[in-house]
């Protein structure tokens, strides 16, 4: 289909306010950091690298930078493992409840935050009598990352089919040596694609890391609100 040149140049105006509408915000709060004045302020009164350098040299910000990253990254494994496992669960095999059990796999991306952080809190201290620290939150980024990374290798394994691995299986291959050779290549952009959704919605998630933190524990979101 070709559009017309009235349809390409609205096309383009459309594209170019929405990235505007995206990004021109955060390129301003870029540019404040530079700023001199203590408070966001259009245009900059002066230019000054001061701010940086005390949120560099901070033992705070350093401390809740190192703590998402942690938790994201365990986060992230734990989604790539669980998440992989029931995408080959629910594409390839058969059962009772299996549409019960792909939308149980899916609602915590679909709940909200605030939902999903007061039910955890509660099933933590309440029904598990457990401490609420690290561990905890690396559970609870868990349960949404997974959604992330089960989608795109469910999508990919629909699209990809079993053909190739059938084939691989009649020429002699082990099940191992199918998985190496012919299935983990086809879908190792969709893992890829996953894990990386997974690290940042886990490193930027602040509703469900307030109420699964326990005291002592700050990831850099909460680091930063507490700080404004």
């Amino acid at each position: 289909m070709r559009l017309s040149m009235t349809s390409k140049i609205g096309l383009w105006v459309t594209t170019a306010l929405t990235l505007a509408f995206i990004y021109v915000p955060i390129l301003v709060v870029v540019l404040n950091s530079f700023s001199t004045s203590r408070t966001l302020s259009w245009p900059p009164p002066g230019f000054t690298t001061e701010w940086w350098g005390k949120a560099l040299t901070n033992a705070g910000a350093l401390s809740a930078i190192s703590t998402s990253l942690i938790v994201a990254a365990a986060s992230t494994v734990i989604a790539l493992l669980l998440g992989t496992a029931l995408s080959f669960a629910l594409h390839r095999f058969s059962f009772f409840g299996k549409s019960t059990v792909n939308l149980l796999v899916v609602l915590p991306i679909a709940l909200p935050g605030i939902v999903t952080g007061i039910a955890l809190n509660n099933a933590f201290r309440t029904m598990l009598d457990m401490q609420l620290g690290w561990f905890t939150i690396i559970v609870a980024h868990a349960t949404f990352c997974v959604v992330t990374v089960f989608n795109n290798v469910f999508a990919r394994l629909r699209r990809v089919g079993t053909s190739l691995e059938e084939a691989s299986s009649d020429l002699g291959a082990g099940i191992w040596t199918t998985f190496r050779l012919v299935t983990f290549p086809q879908i190792r952009s969709a893992l890829f694609a996953g894990g990386l959704l997974s690290f940042a919605l886990s490193f930027d998630e602040i509703i469900v890391t307030t109420f699964t933190a326990g005291s002592g524990v700050q990831t850099l979101p909460i680091f930063i609100l507490d700080n404004m």
